[in-house]
């Protein structure tokens, strides 16, 4: 079974949590950077149709390295900054959590088949039975 690593104070663990607030856009500068990266997307897209007489190595080139651009210009944001900061918060959380040993692994897998089959086989049984009282018994339609 998964378990996290408890060593860490209740003060601790709040400090490391992301917090639950909205986060809103505040600075001119911050909104002017998600208005271009918002722009750049548009444009690649623009850029995608119309190298669309230039073949499609042009057009994916296009499309590509303006969405890179726009990636890069979001990333300098503070919503971008911020969601790399998250990412490397679930990183962290992540290589705390103790997996499961292969053999427990392969034994919980091997048990979540089984209920599959037991299960289907289950509803299979039953759905014949039903066919069979409501078609055969009660309306008297044979197959």
């Amino acid at each position: 079974m998964m378990q996290i690593l408890t060593g860490n104070s209740e003060a601790q663990v709040k400090s490391t949590m992301a917090t639950t607030q909205v986060q809103t856009v505040n600075t001119t500068a911050d909104k002017a950077k998600l208005a271009a990266s918002a722009a750049m997307v548009v444009v690649s897209l623009v850029a995608y149709y119309v190298l669309a007489k230039q073949g499609p190595l042009f057009q994916w080139l296009g499309l590509l390295l303006g969405l890179a651009v726009a990636v890069v210009i979001f990333l300098q944001s503070e919503s971008g900054k911020s969601l790399v900061g998250f990412g490397r918060d679930a990183v962290k959380e992540v290589k705390k959590v103790v997996w499961p040993a292969r053999k427990e692994a392969v034994q919980m897998t091997a048990y979540v088949f089984g209920f599959v089959l037991i299960m289907a086989l289950f509803l299979w049984l039953t759905d014949k039975t039903l066919e069979w009282v409501f078609y055969d018994l009660i309306l008297g339609w044979k197959n």
